[in-house]
């Protein structure tokens, strides 16, 4: 392996003599089930990111959003996504369909703590449980179906040290990255300018969100 780093560790007890242990709160804190907190966290949530996996470790994470409610809970053990229109890569599906194991984290904005879900998934089509989840008249053609195997909350460390909801710290508008002549770049064809992938993108956000 061909890498710049000289000092890697190799075992947790490497890990643990430089780092230590968790507390017996952070031992204790995880459940095995959806509880009353879990279902009331899940449904104030607009946004989660999914981690998943290929057959061969190879990983991928994605942002899901959507309105608060949006994501199902069936029961203490299983909850649904929506798999809302996107560009058809299909990565977190593909990866799902060969390894099932799944990494949760939901998001509700201004609380700086997260709920981290772990479990097994499973690309759904139960049209009665996507019923349940349509959105300007439009229901799935898919869903996620997860396994819950594990729930806990995650700290706020995070969140306070980048500062993500003190709009203060924010960077002016006119300094952000510009998606379009990122893809551009990276698309790398002539046929493909700035104003046409932007437009592209536009057309995708007017027409294809649900």
């Amino acid at each position: 392996m061909n890498t710049p780093f000289t000092e890697i560790l190799t075992s947790e007890a490497e890990l643990r003599e430089l780092l230590g242990y968790p507390s017996e709160v952070v031992k204790r804190k995880s459940i095995h089930h959806l509880d009353h907190h879990c279902r009331n966290f899940i449904a104030m949530s607009p946004l989660l990111f999914l981690s998943t996996a290929d057959e061969h470790g190879s990983c991928d994470v994605s942002p899901r959003g959507d309105a608060p409610g949006s994501v199902v809970v069936l029961d203490d053990g299983h909850l649904v996504i929506p798999e809302r229109p996107g560009n058809r890569r299909f990565d977190s599906l593909l990866n799902i369909l060969a390894n099932p194991n799944v990494g949760l984290i939901f998001i509700i904005p201004g609380l700086e703590e997260t709920l981290r879900i772990n479990g097994q998934a499973f690309v759904i089509r139960d049209e009665a449980i996507l019923d349940r989840m349509k959105a300007r008249d439009k229901r799935p053609t898919l869903g996620i179906g997860v396994k819950v195997e594990e729930c806990y909350m995650h700290c706020a460390k995070a969140f306070k040290r980048s500062q993500l909801w003190d709009s203060g710290s924010w960077p002016a508008e006119a300094s952000l990255p510009s998606p379009p002549a990122i893809i551009a770049d990276h698309v790398n064809s002539a046929e493909f300018t700035v104003e046409v992938v932007r437009q592209g993108i536009q057309e995708s956000y007017e027409k294809r969100l649900y």
